[in-house]
């Protein structure tokens, strides 16, 4: 039993498979501890009525400056605990993510994996800073769509953060 526990947190020692797997249970189980988190931690508010609420108030609504209808909520105010909950959900994975980067380093994972990592920081923190600046204080469904602007553009930004990775690798 002891050499197995030695050979897991000896970074030489271990597999490249072992070390991945570690990493998808220590993640996934953070995720599952990150919800029932936040879930009681929002009781007595039930946060599946709210996200049962939130679709069921969605409406049309153009997006600013065009025609193009696109779903929004209908009262933005409506929705501020489901919102709350959503910053911290962002919060906490971006938070397992930098744990799983520094793992990462101190088991030597390849640069790929590393780079990988840091894009999920770069999305899961940018998100939760979109979330609190943009969704908590919404009053107005032309927000909602800064929003989701606000993603796409993290989208590339994460992307970005990626590539300088791995392009300082070569």
């Amino acid at each position: 039993m002891e050499n197995c526990l030695v050979s897991i947190f000896d970074p030489t020692a271990t597999s490249e498979k072992k070390k991945e797997n570690l990493f998808t249970a220590i993640y996934v189980g953070a995720i599952f501890i990150a919800i029932a988190a936040i879930y009681f931690s929002h009781l007595p508010n039930s946060l599946w009525d709210d996200i049962v609420n939130f679709f069921s108030q969605l409406t049309l609504s153009p997006i600013p400056g065009t025609s193009i209808p696109l779903p929004a909520p209908g009262n933005p105010a409506a929705d501020t605990e489901l919102y709350f909950a959503a910053f911290e959900f962002t919060l906490a994975i971006g938070i397992v993510e930098i744990v799983i980067l520094l793992l990462r380093v101190y088991f030597r994972s390849p640069v790929a994996r590393k780079a990988e990592t840091v894009e999920n920081i770069v999305f899961w923190l940018g998100a939760s800073y979109l979330v609190i600046a943009y969704l908590i204080n919404m009053t107005i469904p032309a927000e909602w769509f800064v929003f989701w602007a606000g993603i796409i553009m993290l989208f590339g930004l994460a992307l970005v953060a990626r590539a300088f990775i791995l392009l300082a690798k070569r």
